[in-house]
This record gives structure tokens, C-alpha cells and sequence, in this order.
């Protein structure tokens, strides 16, 4: 349970600054990069771009790898905290097998 908070909370941390990141970096026609003053070049020089793309390109492999180890985490659950299709499959069962008996 810590372990998926934990990980559930570096996700939106990646995603936050994965945001800003690509929110700084100017693209060939200005876009939000220019809409701020040039930010992005400012901050961190002239040769922003390339240190901007390796950031990215970086932070986008954090966020996968965290992504496919909440999912496996996520995925292995005991019994104590399992998968919500197992809890839907359980109450499908469950009230199917009140029907026959409620019918009576």
C-alpha cells in the first residue's frame, strides 16, 4: 500500500515537470516556449535545446518505468487490496447467486 502511494505520487511529480519542461521549450514556430519571453533559452542558454531534449527524453523514461512498475504492483495484489475487476466479478457472483434465491 505505501509502495503504490509512493509510487502513485512520483508519477504526478514526473508528470508535472514533464509538463513544464515541454511547456519551456520553444518549437519552430515560437509556440509557448516564445509566449513566456523566450524562458527556456534565458534559463538555461543558448544551447537550450539539446539539454532540454535530453531532460525530456530522461524524464519520460522515468515516467514510463514508474508507470509499468504501478501497473505490475498494482497487478500482483493480495487478496487485502485486489484488483477492482476482482471485487466487480465477486459482486456479480454474489448477487447472481441471491437472484435464484430471492425468486422463491
Amino acid at each position: 500500500m505505501l509502495l503504490t502511494v509512493l509510487l502513485y505520487v512520483m508519477i504526478i511529480i514526473v508528470a508535472l515537470l514533464l509538463i513544464a519542461l515541454i511547456m519551456i521549450q520553444p518549437s519552430k514556430s515560437g509556440g509557448m516556449g516564445a509566449a513566456f519571453g523566450g524562458i527556456g533559452e534565458s534559463v538555461f542558454g543558448g544551447k537550450a535545446g539539446s539539454h532540454l531534449t535530453k531532460s525530456t527524453v530522461v524524464l519520460t523514461t522515468i515516467f514510463f518505468v514508474i508507470a509499468l512498475v504501478l501497473a505490475a504492483v498494482i497487478g500482483h495484489r493480495s487478496d487485502e487490496g485486489s484488483a477492482v475487476l476482482d471485487k466487480v466479478m465477486q459482486s456479480e457472483a454474489a448477487a447472481a447467486a441471491a437472484a435464484p434465491a430471492a425468486e422463491k
